[in-house]
Formats: C-alpha cells, structure tokens, sequence
C-alpha cells in the first residue's frame, strides 16, 4: 500500500493507519530527515526478522537504528549516558545524526541475544516523530539502500513503492527523500569516534 502523507499538514488518522500496521506486526517505508528508511515494532519478532531478510543480513549481525521521538526513551536500551554525551546529543537532536551507544539487558531481551551497543535517532522528520509519538514507543530503522553506482539511495517514495510494494505493508510518501544518511558518532569508548560522516555536521 502507497500512502501519502503531507508532512507540512499531517492526518492523524493516516498516522493511526501506519501505527495499527505496526502494532500487529507489519513492516513499513517511511522519510527521515535524511533518506527513506524500514521500520517495524521492536517487540514484534516476525517483523525484525522480515526487516533482516529484506536488508540480506543476519539478525544476530544487524546493526539497525532505533527511532525514538525525543531522549526520554533511552534510558530503556542503556544503563547510563555521560552527561557530556546526553548534552551533545540533546544539542543535536531532532537531527540527521546516530550515536552509538552502550547497551543493557533490556535490549538483549528486545533482540534475543546479547546486543552490547545501540545506535539512537531522533529524526528531524514530522512524519517519522508523529509515528513514534503514537505508537508510544521506538521503532527499528535500516536505511533502503539503491543498486544505482550513483546515487546510494533511493529518494523517488514511487520508485521505492514499486521496489517493496509486495515485501512490506505499507511505503509513506512524505516527498522525495535524501541521498545522504545519518552521521554516525561512536560513544561507547573512552573517546567519541566517527563511524560515518554523512548529512549531520561533525561534532567531534
């Protein structure tokens, strides 16, 4: 299903389509603030494992994103964030950024073996937050990559819809996307580390 989402004047009620879809399993296409990406539930099993398929890894190698609406929830996925750390990342954020973060037991249990790190996103992206604001909890995240030698992600949501429209519930159209992913930065040692350089500004 193709759905169309104006994110400068959101239907609530497309919102508790996609929400619905989630709660019961489904697998989704949605914008971020930077490129189009999957998401699912992250209590739903089934749907992890569908989102791993589609991405051709394994789900005990995934490293998927978690979406939060803001900093409230990562208290559920690690023990405890350095207060410079938390600063940056409340300076940050919403924004086009992932920081890698310590795990907890919480999230050995959400993925059904010992995960020790967590990668956390607020996107700056209406479509992406009012989502996870009604569905009252994160949501995974992988990136849609593109075959193009070119252009490294698909940004046309119609393109992206006749790709997946047979693998996946339902694909938002929230306007073109971007061809630029996250910034990932690497809290999990003594010293911050760039991971990956992308449409956030470096802040380290």
């Amino acid at each position: 299903m193709l759905l169309r989402i104006n994110p400068y004047n959101i239907d609530d009620r497309l919102i508790s389509q996609v929400v619905k879809c989630l709660k019961k399993g489904g697998v989704i296409i949605y914008p971020t603030d930077t490129v189009y990406t999957l998401g699912c539930d992250l209590t739903h099993r089934d749907a992890y494992e569908r989102v791993c398929k589609l991405k051709d890894i394994k789900d005990k190698k995934a490293n998927f994103s978690i979406v939060c609406y803001d900093l409230s929830h990562i208290s559920d996925f690690t023990n405890s964030v350095p207060t410079p750390v938390y600063k940056m990342m409340k300076r940050s954020l919403p924004g086009p950024y992932t920081f890698i973060l310590n795990g907890n037991q919480h999230l050995s249990k959400i993925y059904g073996y010992n995960k020790k790190t967590v990668g956390i996103r607020v996107p700056d992206n209406p479509i992406a937050r009012a989502i996870v604001d009604e569905l009252g909890a994160p949501i995974l995240s992988a990136s849609i990559k593109n075959d193009d030698t070119i252009l490294e992600y698909i940004t046309d949501p119609q393109e992206i819809y006749e790709l997946y429209d047979h693998k996946v519930d339902i694909v938002i159209d929230g306007g073109i996307g971007g061809n630029f992913p996250s910034t990932i930065i690497d809290y999990t040692g003594e010293e911050p580390f760039l991971v990956r350089e992308g449409a956030g500004p470096l802040l380290i």
